[in-house]
């Protein structure tokens, strides 16, 4: 049994949920969230609640994607009323991000200003070295942000690069020159 799967998602006042064929639609104040069903997880709306369930108990395929398919459902309902956030620091000296309208150029060491159009449904803020990512999609907004944190990776010497705002970078020692000479 799935503890996850098990728990039913609340639908909060402002937020429209409909099945149909194979497809959940979500709707709320921040946007509107389609996410395909996963073959073999039930799902029911029942008054003011999704109750999420499993077709076939015995079938380990099936029960394995039961929680995946609450969190997935939870996570849009969330997105849709109170929307998600995610900050990355840029860190290193001469490095810097600014906004230009939906792309975000980046000097971060190349010999050219790296160019990153952000979706749609993503909103970007700059303040000193942070740059605030805000989306009521949760996979797309970790997925940019990772995508903008691929661009220059953190690096273990000094540190400098893109890095997420609760990330810790292990740091290495350089090198020792003449210690034993």
């Amino acid at each position: 049994m799935s503890r996850i799967g098990k728990q039913p998602v609340i639908i909060v006042e402002g937020v429209t949920v409909q099945l149909s064929d194979g497809f959940i639609n979500v709707s709320g104040k921040k946007g509107k969230l389609t996410e395909k069903l996963v073959p073999g997880v039930d799902v029911k709306i029942e008054d003011n609640k999704i109750i999420v369930s499993v077709k076939n108990p015995e079938n380990k395929q099936q029960r394995s994607k039961w929680g995946l398919q609450r969190s997935l459902i939870n996570n849009m309902v969330n997105g849709v009323t109170n929307g998600y956030e995610k900050k990355l620091e840029v860190n290193g000296v001469g490095y810097k991000a600014t906004l230009q309208g939906k792309k975000l150029v980046l000097n971060v060491g190349f010999s050219h200003p790296v160019e990153y159009n952000l979706p749609e449904t993503v909103e970007g803020l700059i303040e000193k070295n942070v740059i605030t990512l805000t989306s009521f999609d949760k996979h797309l907004l970790g997925q940019t942000a990772a995508e903008i944190r691929n661009i220059r990776k953190p690096e273990p010497y000094k540190g400098k690069g893109i890095k997420y705002s609760d990330e810790v970078i292990r740091r290495k020692a350089g090198k020792v020159a003449g210690k034993g000479a």
